[in-house]
């Protein structure tokens, strides 16, 4: 996987969720996330058997999580005893575009941006949660790439085209701003939805975590 967009995903993620910024390794980066079921993440552009089986067999913390960019058949048989997968997912990119945005009757709509994460906000017309999504880009990055991460739609609020709302709102927000890429960590049923969307996958995602005992 190319490392100048691993790094990208990364550096906007963690603006995103507010983490420690990334230490680069000539493996890959460290990234300090702070919770007691993630305390920290390994993401590793180009993971081999060596690199994963030496990080997972040496690594005891609790909490700790490894991102790498291959299938779950391929990394299984690398892992340490005692590290489990988390659900698939996939690292997919698109151009980022303004468009049209047309609000469903019954809902509105809030954006607000603060230290460098624009959030947005769909609520129901009784002012319950509706959908989410937001969108960060590294202080001073020059790329041009964004990352869009956190896109929820409230069970009873799906098939209504909310998520589509949020991130055609997150777009037009960073297509102002002068981004033109955009990157995000996808679920299985997140990747239907982006797909439709003019999103495509670069890369399978897979996370393994050495949970809490």
């Amino acid at each position: 996987m190319d490392r100048e967009i691993v790094r990208a995903w990364v550096d906007g993620w963690v603006v995103s969720r507010g983490a420690a910024p990334a230490v680069e390794a000539p493996w890959g980066f460290t990234v300090d996330v702070g919770l007691p079921d993630h305390i920290a993440r390994h993401v590793l552009p180009e993971g081999t058997e060596a690199l994963v089986g030496g990080l997972t067999g040496t690594v005891t913390a609790r909490g700790t999580w490894l991102k790498l960019f291959e299938d779950d058949a391929t990394v299984a048989p690398w892992l340490a005893p005692g590290w489990l997968f988390a659900p698939p997912g996939f690292l997919m990119s698109a151009a980022v575009r303004a468009t049209a945005t047309d609000v469903p009757d019954g809902y509105r709509v809030r954006t607000w941006a603060h230290g460098g994460v624009t959030r947005t906000l769909v609520l129901a017309a009784d002012g319950a949660f509706a959908a989410r999504g937001q969108v960060a880009g590294p202080p001073g990055s020059r790329t041009g790439i964004v990352v869009v991460d956190q896109v929820e739609t409230a069970p009873q609020h799906r098939r209504k085209g909310l998520a589509s709302l949020v991130m055609r709102t997150l777009a037009n927000v960073a297509a102002e701003a002068g981004a033109t890429t955009g990157l995000l960590g996808a679920t299985v049923e997140g990747r239907a939805l982006y797909e439709t969307l003019g999103w495509a996958t670069r890369a399978p995602l897979t996370s393994v975590t050495l949970p809490m005992g």
